[in-house]
Formats: structure tokens, sequence, C-alpha cells
């Protein structure tokens, strides 16, 4: 389906733009630092089967309508940075030294929010519609398959990623969580970067 240097390049570029920091590392090592690696883990999933949604609505050509209305993207945009501020105050009112649970509903509440809040950012959607193009042939099969296989191919390189900086975060979490400074300031910083990644959100413009 995929000539081999169109897949190099893609592998390539893809690369390079998952290690670039952005909001998603940001979100995964907050998570992480705050409850542990399993919560970091669920958020890196959950964001990418948020990645996979995008995937499947690039190749349905439901990318192109938040791309060229304003009134989609502002809605879904909104939508999203309200979702991640209500996360962050949780965050701030929740009780310190809450149990990390990673089974049951604690893991699946986790692996869900991740989701949502993957699924409600309009850049990712209009990022993909701009480039995953470039890689699709429909010459040399379906385009619809080419959209979705590149897609999951990117959420698979992003997860491995952020699961390499949930083993590293972790660590370091491993190293002070005896502290209860410690534990006071993280709350305060999970919930201060989930508000500070929502009030990002609703400042993004359409390009």
């Amino acid at each position: 389906m995929f000539d081999s240097t169109t897949l190099i390049t893609f592998l390539v570029a893809s690369v390079a733009i998952i290690i670039a920091p952005g909001p998603a590392q940001a979100l995964v090592l907050t998570r992480t630092l705050g409850e542990g690696r399993a919560a970091g883990a669920m958020t890196a999933l959950g964001l990418n089967f948020g990645t996979l949604a995008h995937a499947f609505a690039a190749a349905l050509g439901l990318s192109a309508i938040l791309a060229t209305s304003a009134v989609a993207f502002g809605v879904v945009k909104y939508v999203g940075a309200a979702y991640l501020i209500y996360l962050g105050i949780c965050a701030l009112r929740a009780q310190n030294g809450e149990p990390e649970r990673v089974k049951g509903v604690r893991a699946g509440a986790m692996l869900w929010r991740a989701v949502v809040t993957g699924v409600l950012n309009p850049k990712v959607a209009v990022f993909f519609l701009a480039f995953l193009p470039q890689f699709v042939t429909p010459e040399r099969g379906s385009a619809f398959w080419q959209f979705v296989i590149l897609g999951a191919i990117v959420a698979a390189l992003d997860v491995i990623y952020e699961l390499i900086l949930v083993w590293i975060a972790g660590a370091l979490r491993g190293r002070v969580l005896g502290s209860r400074r410690f534990v006071q300031w993280r709350r305060r910083v999970t919930g201060a970067v989930l508000i500070g990644l929502g009030a990002r959100l609703a400042l993004v413009q359409r390009q």
C-alpha cells in the first residue's frame, strides 16, 4: 500500500513531530508525577485513542468540517477547554494523599478522561487533515484505509514515546513521594497544568 520511500519519510516526520514538547506530553508527565505511572500510562493510551478517532475522522472527511467551519471548530474547542479546566479544578479540590487505584473504575475513569481530552482537541483534527494527505496515494489502494493506517502509526509511536516519559517520570516520582511538601504541591501543579492547557486550547485560532 505504501512505497518504502513514502513510509520512511512519514516515520521520520512523525517522530520529529512527536518528540517536540507539547500539551500531550505535559499532561502525561503531570498525571504521572501527580498520580503515578498507571495514571500516566492510561493518559497516554487515552490521548492516542483520541488520535485514532481523529484519523478516522480525517479518513471520512469530517476533519474538513472543523477546518472550514468556524462554528464547528469553536464548539469543539470550547467544550474541550471547559473539560480540561473542570478536570483542573477537580484536581485542586482533591484530597491530599488520595491512594492511587489502578484497576476497575479508577483506571477506566483515567482512560476515559484522556480519550475525551484527545477527541475534543480540534487542532489534532486540523493537523491530521494537513499532514496525512501528503502521504496518501489513492492509486496504491483505499485512501480511507491509508488514512487510518497512517493515523494508527502516529498513535503507536506516540504511545511508545509517552510510555518512556512515564517510566522516567515515575522513577523520579518515587524518590520524592515521601515528601509531604511534594504531596501538597503535586495537586496544585496538576490542577494548574490542566487549567493552563484548557486556557491554551480556548485561545487556539483556526488556521
